[in-house]
């Protein structure tokens, strides 16, 4: 056996999202969400699940923190929502909402868990929606006004800020591909919609950093993941060239380097109508960050498309591959690949893990006990190539696993499962899967026995 230690200020977390987890959206003036919406609509869900209920975790959270404290977390990554704060997008905060979260925050800080927060995990106020949601540039004003107030007034300190959760997401699957709320398929939106979330950010840690805060730091979380081609040939390398164009260096681009990716942009011109520019926007996006979060479950391996316009190209599953319930690839070298690639593309920024787990079909056996041996095999095998990285000299932070618990899983419903904590749906009742054992073990041990 071989035991990985790693830095000794590196940070253990977990991570969840407000919708996915809190329930209750009506509840002590709450406004409704893009996501409210869109679930209550039809058909846009399995089984027509919302997440009303979810994990109940607004009522639960006390409970939920003890669950925390036993696992030895040393860091939570939580987001906010949006309209628990300004149930309108903006005017009049609700005290109520902004209170949850300070009791959250003062439970964590009770427990010495370090607080992540993150400020957009995709729950829109539908009031801002209804006037063009991110199509519209004035979200980025009013995410900014929203970001500053919540800086000042969650009172105590918060160890880390999350701008934005994976803006390519929010962008594309919700406003080209339909799939996630709002619900739209326009390219063109979507293409609007990335460029002012990326705005929205940059705005945002302009006002982080004109409160002059300290022991605090901001950053954003990507969803990234290494696009290899299937083949060496000349069109394979092109489709994948054009697909990590399109889901990863377009932010990582204007984010690090402060201005679009120009194979792109040419690409996107030939089709598309790009999103207007104004004067400043790429020196607000290109601001200094103290982070780069990084979101990685598997890699997209790429075959030429039928025509060498298409964006992406086809992608492929390598048969000899394993797959998660979710149909994706088990690859943690990847996770290697794209810390390395960071710092040789763009240079030395610090990294954290903001999210990295595995769906896999769990099941809750009669003594109470869940055998997710699967899941533990996933991430230690992922862990270990942060550790590699680490050991190569990325600059990396921390590490949190997704998710703490068992969630609502977006147009999944409840239907997938990938948490430490399992969710019995119908009670309510936690129960430790065998992961979250594990886990409470490799951070008492600050790393890995192989």
């Amino acid at each position: 056996m071989s035991r990985y230690h790693f830095p000794d200020h590196f940070i253990w977390g977990a991570a969840t999202s407000s919708y996915q987890i809190e329930g209750a959206p009506e509840a002590d003036g709450k406004g409704e969400s893009i996501w409210d919406r869109f679930t209550r609509s039809g058909g846009n869900i399995l089984d027509n699940a919302t997440g009303d209920i979810a994990c109940d975790h607004y009522r639960r959270y006390e409970e939920d923190g003890q669950l925390m404290a036993g696992l030895g977390l040393q860091a939570y990554r939580f987001s906010i929502s949006w309209p628990r704060l300004f149930p309108e997008g903006g005017g009049r905060p609700n005290k109520k909402g902004l209170d949850f979260y300070r009791r959250l925050v003062d439970q964590l800080q009770g427990f010495n868990i370090a607080p992540f927060a993150t400020l957009y995990h995709w729950d829109l106020p539908q009031a801002l929606q209804d006037k063009g949601g991110w199509t519209n540039r004035d979200t980025a004003k009013y995410f900014a006004e929203y970001a500053a107030f919540t800086f000042e007034n969650l009172d105590l300190p918060v160890r880390g800020w999350i701008t934005i959760n994976e803006p390519w997401v929010a962008a594309f699957l919700g406003h080209a591909m339909g799939l996630h709320a709002p619900g739209w398929t326009d390219f063109n939106l979507a293409l609007a919609a990335a460029h002012n979330l990326l705005l929205g950010h940059g705005l945002a840690a302009q006002r982080f950093r004109e409160q002059g805060r300290k022991d605090e730091e901001i950053g954003i979380a990507l969803n990234l993941a290494p696009i290899p081609p299937f083949s060496e040939s000349e069109e394979d390398r092109a489709a994948a060239r054009r697909t990590d164009g399109f889901m990863n260096r377009w932010f990582l681009d204007p984010l690090l380097e402060g201005a679009y990716p120009q194979d792109m942009v040419d690409l996107y011109r030939r089709h598309f109508t790009l999103p207007p520019v104004e004067e400043g926007d790429m020196e607000i996006i290109g601001g200094p960050l103290d982070f780069l979060g990084i979101n990685n479950y598997t890699r997209h391996v790429v075959r030429a498309g039928d025509s060498e316009s298409d964006l992406t190209g086809n992608f492929v599953n390598p048969p000899e591959s394993e797959y998660t319930e979710m149909g994706w690839e088990v690859y943690p070298r990847g996770l290697y690949e794209l810390l390395s690639r960071i710092g040789r593309d763009y240079g030395p920024i610090p990294l954290y893990i903001t999210e990295n787990g595995a769906s896999f079909p769990d099941q809750l056996e009669e003594d109470g006990t869940v055998n997710d041996q699967a899941r533990i095999n996933y991430l230690q095998s992922y862990i270990f190539e942060a550790w590699q990285a680490l050991e190569e000299g990325a600059p990396l932070k921390g590490y949190f696993v997704w998710s703490l618990m068992d969630n609502f899983e977006w147009t999944f419903g409840y239907s997938k499962r990938f948490g430490l904590i399992y969710i019995d749906y119908q009670t309510l009742e936690r129960r430790w899967k065998n992961s979250a054992y594990w886990y409470r073990k490799g951070i008492s041990r600050n790393g890995l026995d192989l």
